[in-house]
């Protein structure tokens, strides 16, 4: 399983010098807010009398300062690193890792008194192994091995078993061990644990790839009903909160496969043995291909809600069916997602969006009456726009799948923003913010922070999206902009990557997106010139007069616009 665990230095000096450094580079003029973090500008510059062509391509700013505009690219660089920095520093905070050295030491070769490392090809009875040990990972097999050597039961468990039997393969491998967590530590070099109430230990290797090892446990509910205490607190409230809050019990092989969510995902593989242990009749299920409960399915949903969402996710990535008492058990459990953890939450719903499965599994949580609780704004949209909303917004996703699927890098920024565009623009942009600053739609601001706030998206990529969304405008004609400066932003490429998924999903500025491919200005769109201040007979854009700054006493009046138009300056 991957991470995103940095092996550097410790998370505190991390956040601490972007700090110092955004500090050290403070502007002396600072910008209203964003709805999301507050903003340092640049320092202003001396103003230069504007030519008629830079009146011309400005005249759409008279109202609104832009995001995006050439005085503010430097700005944009220093917001993120701000973002990034205070991120890190709640990181610091809230996360509870053992601190290792840069530089982990390498695995030690084995003594010759140890026993040999192989996983066999055919098995005791004479039968080829289950799963092909050449399909495996050689370092997950090393770090198995290692663990049959000191004596500890280790076998390979979960979605890696589960892709090898489907014959796809899996994107990492898990480790599951009778060790303890500090055990497993002591064993390897290259280790260090994480996690607060559920302790893993994570075991690199070159390249940064990283063998998860969780050790044995039992379903706590399962132990809690079997105590003699269980039956006298059921008698007291009713027994009717199943959510698990607790789940670090240690237990055995067959408790561990027992308390996993989905059948599918309880098989465990020997490799020293080459067969594949069943405890939970999950090879039945995927020779049929149902996504199926461990256990009461009413009970293990009400346990952890999230469940709703992972079955989802494996339905729409493995195209499996929902057993009939499990789905229906689903739509039960629906409303009790607002008790699971938010950042859990958002974490597993952009787990359908990196995968690629965007389209079918936003629309099997639409079914299940989900969508409102996960993604208000989306579920809004649907409803009222109907059949043809449904179109548009699922052409988008579709769009996006596509890029996933053909393994283009996507950072969760452009994914986020590539969900969010019809909705952008399905209504007004939001009133600016103090100082003129531009929003994009209000449901999409109000989106974005409270992510920010209650479910932990990272600052950086709220920021990020946000500007993209607003670089939409420009790239599709609605505003002008100056080319030159535009391409200069940070954010140009990314943003061009969302508008040509809006192409392809809509079939619309298939011009404006060459144009900016060729390294050309695109025309301005029609539409967005009548409804910028009207236009003249015959199509012509109708020039709005700029109005002029108002200049330092020193400067006087002299450059004034025609006539009259400084009458009434100092």
């Amino acid at each position: 399983m991957s991470s995103n665990l940095e092996l550097t230095a410790a998370p505190s000096e991390q956040a601490t010098a972007p700090e110092n450094e955004a500090t050290a580079s403070a502007p002396s003029e600072v910008e209203s807010p964003s709805p999301l973090l507050a903003q340092s500008a640049p320092t202003a510059r001396a103003p230069e009398p504007p030519s008629e062509d830079e009146a011309d391509d400005d005249e759409d700013d008279d109202d609104e300062a832009d995001a995006l505009d050439d005085t503010g690219l430097g700005a944009v660089e220093e917001v993120l690193a701000a973002a990034e920095a205070q991120d890190a520093a709640e990181a610091a905070a809230d996360e509870e890792v053992e601190q290792v050295p840069t530089v982990l030491e390498p695995e030690p070769e084995p003594t010759p008194y140890e026993r040999e490392l192989h996983a066999p090809h055919v098995r005791s009875t004479g039968e080829p192994a289950e799963i092909d040990p050449d399909e495996l990972d050689p370092d997950a097999l090393k770090v198995v091995l290692r663990l049959h050597q000191h004596g500890h039961q280790a076998y390979l468990v979960g979605g890696c078993v589960r892709d090898l039997l489907l014959g796809r393969k899996p994107k990492d491998f898990d480790v599951a061990t009778s060790a303890h967590p500090n055990e497993v530590r002591a064993i390897f070099r290259n280790c260090r644990l994480i996690g607060r109430r559920f302790r893993l230990a994570h075991v690199y290797f070159k390249g940064g790839k990283i063998i998860e090892v969780s050790t044995f446990r039992a379903n706590p509910t399962e132990l809690e009903a079997a105590s003699p205490a269980a039956a006298e607190d059921e008698g007291d409230n009713g027994g009717d909160d199943l959510l698990i809050t607790h789940d670090n019990v240690f237990g055995t092989a067959q408790q561990d496969a027992r308390r996993r969510d989905f059948t599918i995902n309880g098989l465990f593989y020997d490799v020293s043995e080459g067969r594949v242990i069943d405890y939970v009749r999950g090879r039945r299920d995927l020779d049929e291909r149902f996504i199926r409960t461990i256990g009461d399915p009413e009970v293990r949903m009400r346990e952890d809600p999230v469940r709703i969402l992972r079955a989802v996710r494996f339905a729409a990535k493995l195209d499996l069916d929902i057993e009939s008492r499990t789905y229906a058990a689903m739509e039960g459990a629906v409303e009790d997602l607002p008790r699971c953890a938010p950042a859990r939450l958002l974490e597993e719903t952009f787990r359908l969006i990196r995968g690629g499965v965007s389209a079918p599994a936003l629309k099997l949580l639409d079914a299940l009456d989900a969508l409102k609780l996960l993604l208000p704004p989306v579920n809004a949209y649907l409803k009222q726009h109907g059949k043809e909303g449904e179109k548009t917004f699922y052409a988008f996703a579709q769009a996006l799948d596509r890029r996933v699927a053909a393994g283009e890098p996507l950072d969760d920024a452009i994914l986020l923003a590539a969900l969010l565009v019809p909705i952008s623009h399905s209504g007004p942009p939001a009133e600016p913010q103090d100082g003129g600053r531009p929003s994009v739609s209000q449901v999409v601001e109000e989106l974005l922070a409270g992510f920010v706030q209650s479910a932990r998206l990272p600052r950086r990529i709220a920021e990020r999206c946000r500007m993209l969304l607003l670089a939409q405008r420009t790239l599709s004609g609605e505003r002008r902009r100056k080319s030159a400066a535009f391409r200069r932003h940070p954010l140009f490429g990314e943003a061009l990557t969302v508008f040509e998924m809006s192409v392809e999903a809509t079939g619309e500025g298939r011009e404006q997106l060459e144009a900016w491919k060729a390294g050309e200005v695109p025309p301005p769109r029609a539409e967005s010139s009548e409804g910028e201040g009207g236009s003249e007979p015959g199509g012509q854009r109708k020039r709005r007069r700029r109005r002029r700054r108002r200049r330092s006493s020193g400067e006087g009046a002299a450059s004034a616009g025609s006539s009259g138009s400084g009458a009434g300056e100092a």
